[in-house]
């Protein structure tokens, strides 16, 4: 980061603008190589393929000079040709599985690594397509592109990105020098995203990585532990992610969409989308359910491409019946929420906040499950209240008292032996609440100046998240499946 930062501004200030570009894009390359040199080519080829069918459906290129009809041909080949390479990479063996069980064949491929953010690289450009297409992405210099997919921040796991947000910014001559107000902030809501990855989701990981093992069975507590502690797993995994992103691009004075805005304190499932992984939910939303249709034809139609738009979204996430499943019940959830604003129901602010976290987290067990046995398990022990009384410290296993040493005798006494096996997961889920009513990383950020109050809390999450790193062994972000 450093030899970057520092090279990068160096050449600006040689007045080398482009030459500042180039190194941005090498830096990108090599940040993508770091986790295989072996699928460089392929996010090249992507690059130039998309360039070219680009600038082929553009209404600006003249060079090219294709008709309408040939625009939208090239259109459909760019868009069906990146469809093809995710599904190779991403959907081919679930596919083949799938025939296999349906027809009682045996075919098989050999074991397709996915690459390292193809899911977000791919939609990226698809969405650079339909803009060129649109007339709305009106430059086309090779260099600025492959600048715009790769811009090492967001290459990995977003945020998703539209060509003109970016390349106004990469144009602006504000952007060429340093500035120390951006670095502040840049390293202050990098150091926010950090710790919320090294110390709060890598430690809900714990909890639940062991409750959603294939094949275990859960109680009441349990279950509700298991659950909890994923949701909060991955909202301040992805979440930390998207701050160290937007805190890394902000070093080099351009500003990343926000991807969260606090959507654990949404009060309805719509308010929780317009929260939630932003832009995706506005890709969907332009790239999906507005040309399926959107609310252009009828109720009944708009119910229809909702269904289709998540159904779809949940399948984006994984080549897994899970995410079908997930993405049909936030779907539903859609459809319910309308016919219920439509009716004129309302409720009140806390119950309507406490209904939609507990659909949320009912359904993140799907999204985190392996098989549906496994997600009823759960599911089965979140309602299971007879399991509260009735297990006793005998029937819980050993290694999930380790935690209390001889406190667990007096803990016992006063509370139920399964909530006791998990007092120390509870404890931090009701942390986890707490941050979450907070201000958000975005917001802390961005209002009010960066003073010394705000360095000093900079440096402590900073010095602790780095200090975690080093001496534990380092799990990846969860959104690197996706």
């Amino acid at each position: 980061m450093p030899i970057v930062f520092f090279g990068y501004f160096w050449l600006n200030k040689k007045r080398l603008i482009s030459g500042g570009k180039v190194w941005l894009t090498i830096a990108s390359f090599v940040f993508y190589g770091y986790w295989s040199i072996s699928y460089i080519p392929l996010l090249v080829a992507s690059i130039l393929f998309n360039f070219i069918i680009g600038g082929a459906a553009s209404p600006y290129q003249t060079r090219i000079n294709l008709n309408d009809k040939k625009r939208k041909w090239a259109l459909i080949l760019g868009i069906a040709v990146n469809l093809l390479l995710l599904g190779y990479f991403k959907y081919a063996n679930f596919f083949i599985d799938n025939i296999n069980t349906f027809t009682g064949s045996d075919f098989h491929l050999t074991h397709i690594i996915l690459p390292l953010g193809i899911s977000f690289y791919t939609f990226t450009q698809i969405a650079f397509l339909v803009d060129s297409y649109q007339g709305k992405a009106k430059e086309y210099d090779l260099v600025n592109y492959a600048l715009f997919v790769t811009f090492f921040p967001h290459l990995i796991a977003g945020p998703i990105l539209h060509h003109t947000e970016m390349m106004s910014q990469f144009k602006s001559k504000w952007t060429w020098c340093v500035r120390h107000r951006h670095i502040l902030m840049g390293l202050f809501i990098f150091s926010i995203g950090l710790f919320k990855k090294v110390m709060i989701a890598d430690t809900f990981a714990i909890w639940a990585d062991a409750g959603f093992a294939s094949g275990v069975e859960h109680h009441f507590f349990s279950a509700w532990a298991t659950s909890l502690s994923y949701t909060f797993q991955l909202y301040f995994d992805f979440s930390g992610y998207c701050d160290m992103a937007i805190g890394a691009s902000l070093l080099f004075n351009i500003w990343l969409p926000l991807n969260f805005n606090s959507p654990y304190k949404a009060y309805d499932i719509q308010d929780f989308w317009r929260r939630w992984h932003i832009t995706l939910g506005r890709y969907l939303r332009d790239y999906l359910y507005i040309p399926l249709g959107g609310n252009r034809n009828g109720k009944y139609l708009m119910y229809a491409n909702l269904f289709i738009t998540f159904l779809l979204g949940g399948l984006w996430h994984g080549a897994s019946w899970m995410f079908v499943m997930w993405g049909a019940l936030h779907g539903t959830a859609l459809i319910i929420h309308r016919l219920w604003k439509s009716a004129g129901y309302t409720l009140p602010k806390p119950i309507a906040w406490l209904v939609t976290f507990l659909f949320v987290n009912v359904t993140w067990v799907f999204f985190r499950a392996t098989s549906m046995d496994d997600a009823w398990r759960i599911l089965k022990g979140m309602v299971d209240f007879s399991s509260i009384q009735a297990l006793g410290a005998h029937d819980i296993p050993y290694h999930h008292y380790a935690w209390g040493g001889t406190l667990i005798d007096t803990f016992n006494h006063y509370l139920p032996a399964s909530l006791t096996a998990y007092l120390l997961s509870f404890i931090m889920i009701i942390v986890a609440f707490v941050i979450c009513s907070q201000r958000n990383a975005f917001q802390m950020t961005t209002q009010g100046r960066i003073g010394w109050g705000k360095v000093a809390y900079m440096t402590v999450l900073f010095s602790i998240a780095m200090y975690a790193t080093n001496t534990s062994s380092s799990a990846v972000f969860l959104y690197y499946n996706f």
